[in-house]
């Protein structure tokens, strides 16, 4: 047990994308292992979830894959595993999860699944424990921003349970912070299509049958998804260190 709770399931943490917006700033790095207080940032977000009591790492892995992997086999984390699954093609996001989960030791579910380019300091515990079996299937982070013209917003309904998703838009809302817990119930509702998205496909179908709940937090988050949100990154993580695995 870790000294923030009880064991967390296996984290599915996404790095598959090409992160276009970062090449001039990042040529020849995929964007999650850019360096930050000096370690890639993904593996940052391997050190918060550890923190709270994850030990099984699996990283969805697209472009320049071999960097992710070969760092981590050269420096691993104590008293945790990452392996890496990568992509043969563009998978999308859940497409990405798919293909880490469906074999192996973490096939039985339940997961948490996180991006490899973004940080939110809020507690995972009760997202896993929001999930339900014969009610809530999957558990989204929404997170309570003053703007959110950066991101998609989530709609919920009274009991809390997800609504949709909406196209960006300013003023405050809740956004989605890339941070979900999955059941393995919730993969047999996912379209057997590739690519695949949470976001436009798995989510939706999930809220149209009332199976996908939100859980609201107001905490520190950070994406590095911009050149401007990059040069935070490093001052956001040595604010931050107590929320790390030393």
């Amino acid at each position: 047990m870790s000294e923030m709770g009880p064991p967390l399931p296996p984290v599915v943490i996404l790095a598959g994308g090409f992160g276009t917006r970062l090449r001039d700033v990042l040529p020849g790095v995929p964007k999650p292992m850019a360096p930050v207080a000096g370690r890639p940032f993904i593996e940052w977000v391997v050190r918060f979830f550890a923190r709270h009591g994850a030990a099984e790492f699996i990283i969805s892995t697209g472009y320049l894959a071999e960097q992710i992997e070969r760092h981590f086999e050269a420096e691993p984390v104590p008293a945790v595993r990452v392996r890496c699954r990568a992509e043969t093609s563009p998978l999308g996001t859940a497409g990405g999860f798919l293909n880490c989960v469906e074999e192996g030791p973490a096939a039985a579910g339940p997961w948490l699944v996180a991006n490899g380019d973004s940080l939110v300091f809020a507690d995972p515990h009760p997202l896993v424990a929001a999930i339900r079996p014969g009610a809530a299937l999957a558990a989204l982070l929404g997170l309570e921003v003053e703007d959110a013209s950066r991101y998609g917003t989530l709609d919920c309904d009274p009991a809390g349970r997800l609504a949709a998703f909406r196209e960006k838009r300013p003023g405050r809302g809740i956004v989605n912070s890339g941070v979900y817990a999955l059941s393995a119930e919730a993969l047999k509702e996912a379209p057997g299509r590739r690519p695949l998205s949470f976001e436009t496909d798995v989510f939706p179908l999930l809220a149209k049958r009332g199976k996908a709940v939100v859980e609201r937090t107001i905490a520190a988050f950070l994406d590095i998804g911009t050149p401007a949100s990059l040069l935070e990154a490093e001052r956001f993580i040595l604010q931050h260190q107590s929320e790390f695995l030393p």
